[in-house]
């Protein structure tokens, strides 16, 4: 399962995100250890060498904290799930028209900051990451089998 996380980002010191950022090496997909870099570090530069148009208007969205980026993105569940959780004061009316209901649960977690709706993901390692991310709890990133979805949890997850 590929998931495209929307995590929202705390204000972090330069060492601290430099220290979360490091969780994003060793992730093998280039464009989402990019992704992980910049929301990370929360900066929307390091977003540019992505190459898909609509992630890596979400990760200008999600580094920066400025939902505009999301108007950009042509797919309509993906742009109402940045619009859910990117930046800013959270809007998880946005959520409510993504179709995918795995997708839909994860972007309201996230939005309200509330792990309740993550029990309803089908996907035990998207559960887990959805629990993280929504609890800025970094401990259910350890039980994800998917090394890249794991380490992009542990970095995301504060």
């Amino acid at each position: 399962m590929r998931l495209y996380a929307y995590p929202f980002v705390a204000a972090l010191s330069l060492v601290a995100a430099v220290a979360y950022a490091s969780n994003c090496e060793s992730i093998s997909d280039s464009d989402a250890r990019n992704h992980c870099r910049a929301v990370a570090k929360k900066d929307k530069g390091a977003c540019e060498s992505i190459r898909d148009s609509d992630r890596r208007n979400l990760c200008r969205a999600e580094a920066s904290g400025n939902k505009s980026h999301c108007e950009s993105i042509s797919d309509s569940d993906k742009r109402n799930q940045c619009r859910g959780v990117a930046g800013g004061k959270a809007s998880a009316g946005a959520c409510e028209s993504i179709s995918d209901s795995d997708k839909r649960n994860h972007c309201r977690a996230v939005a309200k900051k509330d792990k309740g709706p993550c029990e309803s993901i089908r996907d035990s390692d998207a559960r887990n990451y959805c629990r993280a991310v929504a609890g800025g709890n970094k401990g259910p990133c350890e039980s994800i089998k998917d090394s890249n979805l794991r380490n992009r949890c542990r970095a995301e997850a504060r």
